[in-house]
């Protein structure tokens, strides 16, 4: 007994260990643990429930086990055999569990020992390094009102985190475990089985009866490539958010294709807040928590350009209006020329905006924002839903994408 007491905390070492190394510090290990949602309003004790935890082991009921010390981490997260006996329960899974620190070789069937240790590792990480309720993240920095909820994947953590719009802003109310491309992120070509970054949009969904069981409880289709990945030339087509097989709780962090999993509980509890074609999702590699003044000047900042941009088309002043766009985006076909007399023949313009959401791309050199824009002149009037990519100079924001839903985004302009 000593001696599996001994392999056990050696593993749990060895996964503290990895932790800090994946960039969490030894002070946050220290540090209170704070959940990401707080809806349990009673809580049984920990002692009952690691006790239930040990009988359903001695029955073989390994999948109960593993909700119950689930259950233990989540109200005690210090709770160290709690660690302990979750990191054998998932090794587990490949074969029969002989006894606590028992599982040393390598697992039957698809998910290898390696693949359950990391499996085991970042779930631990949920509770290590959870995001303080008091941060915002800094990829989501505006939600349109039609958007109720909004998803944002952190690969590096293997979390999919769940955002209700409370007045613009994200307010996080729930997370979950979440499997990548089996060649992590940044997908640029048909079969690397690597998983895209970058901002997207739910834009159907498929019930279980159209699908393999390999897509477990439904799948919702997400619209990659988006413009941004076209203009790119990045290749590829099928991302899904997806469940998992009948017979399998979860798949291994990076094990898919290229699409985000998730368990089949899970899916079903996230169908009830995914709005088909409304609901955005950002893939990052990892996300930013920053605090509530350094997010709301991301905020600002594009805020200010976007009413800027408005501002000078609405005046009229053609050669301030076009220091909005990037030199690439203005280059060629004639389309600068063409905008500045469209501008200085009208008589008057008046632009407005609405229903914005704004999102900063990972690694923050890149911004998305889509709006409503109505638009009237002395010649036209028209409303369309526009598409806008921004990119930082040195010298501030500069579009270098802009779209209108169902039409060419130059020609769009040109009519204008």
């Amino acid at each position: 007994m000593k001696r599996s007491i001994s392999r056990l905390a050696a593993t749990v070492c060895l996964l503290l260990a990895t932790a800090c190394l994946s960039g969490v510090q030894a002070r946050e290990l220290e540090a209170p643990i704070l959940l990401a949602a707080n809806s349990n309003n009673f809580l049984p004790s920990p002692d009952a429930l690691i006790g239930k935890t040990l009988q359903d082991i001695r029955a073989s009921r390994l999948d109960d086990a593993l909700k119950e010390v689930n259950r233990v981490i989540a109200i005690r997260p210090d709770f160290k055999l709690a660690y302990l006996i979750k990191g054998d329960l998932l090794m587990a899974r490949a074969r029969p569990l002989a006894g606590v620190g028992a599982v040393t070789v390598k697992a039957p069937h698809d998910q290898s020992l390696s693949d359950l240790r990391e499996e085991a590792r970042v779930r631990m990480l949920r509770y290590i390094d959870q995001p303080d309720p008091s941060l915002l993240p800094r990829q989501i920095l505006q939600l349109a009102p039609q958007q109720r909820y909004a998803l944002l994947a952190d690969a590096s953590r293997a979390r999919l985190y769940l955002f209700e719009n409370v007045d613009g802003e994200p307010r996080l109310i729930q997370d979950y475990y979440m499997t990548i491309g089996r060649n992590g992120t940044d997908k640029r070509v048909e079969g690397d089985k690597r998983t895209p970054v970058g901002v997207y949009q739910v834009i159907s969904r498929m019930p279980r009866a159209q699908l393999a069981d390999l897509y477990g409880s439904g799948a919702f289709p997400l619209n990659y490539p988006n413009a941004w990945d076209q203009v790119q030339g990045r290749g590829g087509h099928g991302i899904w958010l997806h469940g998992v097989p009948s017979d399998t709780y979860s798949r291994p962090p990076r094990s898919s294709d290229g699409c985000l999993a998730v368990t089949n509980p899970d899916l079903n509890e996230l169908s009830q807040y995914i709005q088909i074609g409304v609901t955005p999702i950002v893939i990052t590699e990892r996300a930013d928590w920053v605090t509530r003044e350094e997010w709301e000047r991301s905020r600002e900042d594009l805020r200010e350009e976007l009413a800027q941009w408005r501002m000078d088309w609405q005046t009229r002043d053609a050669s301030r209006f076009l220091t909005h766009y990037a030199p690439e985006f203005l280059q060629g076909s004639g389309w600068a020329e063409s905008k500045r007399r469209n501008i200085e023949n009208k008589t008057w313009i008046k632009v407005g905006l609405r229903d914005a959401s704004i999102f900063l791309y990972p690694g923050g050199d890149m911004a998305y924002a889509e709006f409503t824009q109505d638009y009237f002149s002395d010649r036209l009037s028209s409303v369309s839903r526009k598409q806008m990519y921004w990119k930082r100079h040195t010298d501030g924001w500069r579009i270098v994408l802009e779209k209108s839903r169902g039409m060419s985004d130059r020609t769009q302009l040109v009519t204008r």
